[in-house]
């Protein structure tokens, strides 16, 4: 059975929550990657840069919509997504930008698991930690790669 650790990418590339939007945004079309994990000066996985955070800087910030109920207003949307659609829309630092506390799996998840992670939730990238650490990343070429058999040179 075939797991994150057999396809995951083990040459990480990592941004800071300091690192620049810019510089976020030019290393992903560079590398030519979806998203690249956040991790602190220790180390630590403490969030995932997307392509689709940077994406959502491009968003107009949505005004929200009221409706009257026995005379009073009542907001139908939450004045907590708004704030956090205005930082991302903001964002100069990944900080701003990155979803923190990212799904991470297990180094012995299964592909299957792994596979019904990025269908479900719609994750293109996702980390692969142990114990707190960062082993690697996987990512949906890594699962597609699974589809090619192996020639026996290989």
């Amino acid at each position: 059975m075939i797991k994150a650790k057999d396809i995951m990418t083990r040459e990480l590339i990592t941004v800071s929550p300091e690192t620049e939007i810019v510089q976020a945004t030019k290393l992903l079309l560079e590398k030519r990657i979806n998203g690249v994990p956040v991790t602190d000066a220790t180390g630590k996985l403490v969030g995932i840069l997307c392509q689709s955070d940077l994406i959502a800087q491009q968003k107009k910030l949505p005004i929200p919509s009221f409706f009257t109920f026995l005379n009073g207003f009542i907001a139908t949307t939450s004045m907590k997504q708004i704030e956090k659609q205005a930082q991302k829309i903001a964002a100069t630092t990944v900080a701003h930008a990155m979803t923190p506390n990212p799904a991470t799996v297990h180094p012995d998840a299964t592909i299957e698991e792994v596979a019904s992670l990025m269908v479900d939730k719609n994750y293109h990238t996702i980390p692969v930690v142990d114990k707190g650490k960062l082993l690697g990343i996987v990512g949906k070429e890594d699962v597609l790669r699974t589809l090619i058999p192996r020639s026996k040179a290989e």
